[in-house]
This record gives structure tokens, C-alpha cells and sequence, in this order.
């Protein structure tokens, strides 16, 4: 049997023979394995020891024992969470929102990457990038505050025009009917531009031979976008969809924390403010993890269930495995 050599089934019969390739392999990219130490090393600290605190949904946590000598009690926690009277309530508004941030929200960055790439002046597209990016570097407590020059009561821009036309004022942030439209449309400004880099990337990798040929047959920009640009970017599309239905039960506290108010709040409140909300101001952590640990066991029984069924549509998967 020869060094490396496989038997029917794909196995290498010669486990000496795989080491040294390994080891080969090693020395020959040795630089590009040292660039990627420092994120080895970060993840694997801050985000793989990190995992045995979910044990944390299981144990009665006790500050004098801490999180390892903690006593077991199950289930206990993730019962109280199924028994809690507004149960519903909060998968159904984290649905809700995250059907807006995921399904609605989802073609809008294709639609501007699509048209940014459309654009030949090159100073007005940078332009146009560098503006449509910047919110996204803005927190939540940031945008909330310009959000506020729109809606506020007393001095939003808004309120400021429907007293100079004698109507009435509206307090927008406090009233359930605009919960939802200021949400999605902030969320839209906030986002868009960033979420469109991958896209633009991906179509910078585009032929330019096939534009070239589509025109000498007579295609205009939308057939060359229909038929060129968006096969080109299908692939990032359909992995991007799989990765987003992983958060359907989460849907961002940062900024539905800053737009909760009263008023809306039989809408507002989510899963994510909860676990905010039992972790951090109550101090109920195992609690808080089990319903935590609740949403993250949910997303990934959905991104293998879509990405099972989008293998079997077309032939773009994503390998969990």
C-alpha cells in the first residue's frame, strides 16, 4: 500500500502518510497560520470558554459557591419560562419585529448594492457609499437621539409642521400605532449601506466580458441586472438568508430598549429585553440563560431545517458539518 494512498470508502490507510502532509502543510504556510493565531486565540477565549456558562440555565446560581460548585436543578428555569403568563406574548412581538428585520428588511440591501453598482461617477458613488455608512457606526443611544429630532413632542420635526398646519401634536415614541414604522425605518437607515458591502464585493468580482457581451445583444441595465448581476450574487444571497433566520428570536435589544415606552410597550417588549431585564436588573441569571439558551437552540434548529430544504431546491448549502 502506497503513502497517502485511500481504500474504496475514502479512508487514508496510511494515518504516518496524512501526518506529514499536515506537518508539510504547515511549514509551507506557516505565515498565514501565524496571521490567524490572534483570532484562534481570541475566539477560543472569549468565545468558546465562555460556552460552559450555559450551564448557568441548569444550576441554582449562588455568589458563595460561583458558577462551578453552584447546585444542579434541571429544568426548573426553562418550566418557569414555558408557565410565564406573557409567554406568547413575547415570541409573538420577537416574531413580529424579526419577520421586519429579516424578511422585509432582507432584499433592501441587494436592491442598493444593485443600483450603487449601476452608478458610473465614481466621486458620486463614493459619496453616496461613505454617507449611507456611517449610521451603522452610530450606537443605538446616538441614533435614538437624532431619531428624537423627528418624533420628539415638544420640539420634533414632525410635530413642529402639524402645529403650523393648527394640528395637533403626536407623541410619536409613545403611541403603539408608530411603534412599528419607526422601527423598520430606522433600522433601514441604520443598516443599508453597511449591510450592502458584501454585496458590492461580490459584484466587483463580476466579468466585465458578460455586461460587454449583454450589450452587444441589445440588453439594457435592468436585463443586465436581472440576468448578470443578481445570478452573480445568489449564492451570498441564499447563505446570508440561512445565517439571518438564526436571530428570528432575537431581534436586537439595543434598539428596541431605546424605543420602548409605555404606551407601546404590549408591542415592544421581546425576548431580548427580558433576558435584559430578568439577567441584569433583577439578577436572575440562570434564569435569563435559559431563556437565552432558549432562543439560540430555536435559530439553530432553523438554520438546519433551511438550509436542508435549500440544498434540496437548488444546489447552494451551507456546511454546519
Amino acid at each position: 500500500m502506497k503513502k497517502g494512498e485511500a481504500d474504496a470508502t475514502g479512508r487514508d490507510l496510511n494515518p504516518g502518510g496524512r501526518r506529514r502532509r499536515i506537518k508539510t502543510t504547515v511549514r509551507e504556510y506557516r505565515q498565514i497560520y501565524l496571521f490567524l493565531l490572534p483570532a484562534v486565540v481570541f475566539f477560543v477565549l472569549f468565545a468558546y470558554l465562555p460556552m460552559y456558562g450555559i450551564t448557568m440555565a441548569f444550576r441554582e446560581f449562588r455568589f458563595d459557591k460561583g458558577l462551578f460548585f453552584s447546585p444542579w436543578i434541571g429544568f426548573r428555569y426553562f418550566r418557569s419560562f414555558f408557565n410565564y403568563y406573557a409567554f406568547w406574548q413575547l415570541i409573538r412581538n420577537t416574531v413580529v419585529i424579526s419577520f421586519f428585520k429579516i424578511i422585509l428588511y432582507f432584499p433592501l440591501p441587494i436592491i442598493f448594492a444593485l443600483l450603487l453598482n449601476e452608478i458610473k461617477n465614481n466621486a458620486f458613488k463614493r459619496v453616496v457609499q461613505t454617507v449611507s455608512y456611517l449610521p451603522y457606526f452610530l450606537s443605538w443611544v446616538v441614533a435614538y437621539v437624532i431619531i428624537q429630532q423627528f418624533i420628539s413632542l415638544d420640539n420634533g420635526l414632525f410635530n413642529q409642521v402639524r402645529v403650523y398646519f393648527g394640528l395637533e401634536k403626536i407623541f410619536y415614541a409613545n403611541e403603539a400605532n408608530y411603534f412599528y414604522p419607526i422601527m423598520f425605518i430606522s433600522f433601514i437607515w441604520k443598516n443599508i449601506g453597511y449591510s450592502s458591502i458584501i454585496y458590492l464585493a461580490a459584484l466587483a468580482g463580476v466579468d466585465l466580458q458578460l455586461y460587454e457581451a449583454a450589450t452587444i445583444d441589445g440588453a439594457n441595465r435592468f436585463r443586465k441586472m436581472w440576468h448578470i448581476s443578481l445570478p452573480s450574487v445568489a449564492p451570498i444571497i441564499i447563505m446570508l438568508f440561512i445565517l439571518g433566520l438564526s436571530s428570528v428570536l432575537s431581534a436586537g435589544w439595543d434598539q428596541i430598549y431605546q424605543l420602548r415606552q409605555p404606551g407601546n410597550m404590549q408591542i415592544a417588549d421581546i425576548l431580548d429585553t427580558y433576558v435584559i431585564k430578568q439577567g441584569l436588573r433583577d439578577g436572575q441569571f440562570g434564569y435569563a440563560t435559559a431563556v437565552s439558551l432558549f432562543q439560540s437552540g430555536i435559530g439553530l434548529v432553523l438554520i438546519v431545517m433551511t438550509n436542508a430544504a435549500v440544498k434540496k431546491i437548488t444546489e447552494n448549502e451551507i456546511r454546519l458539518f
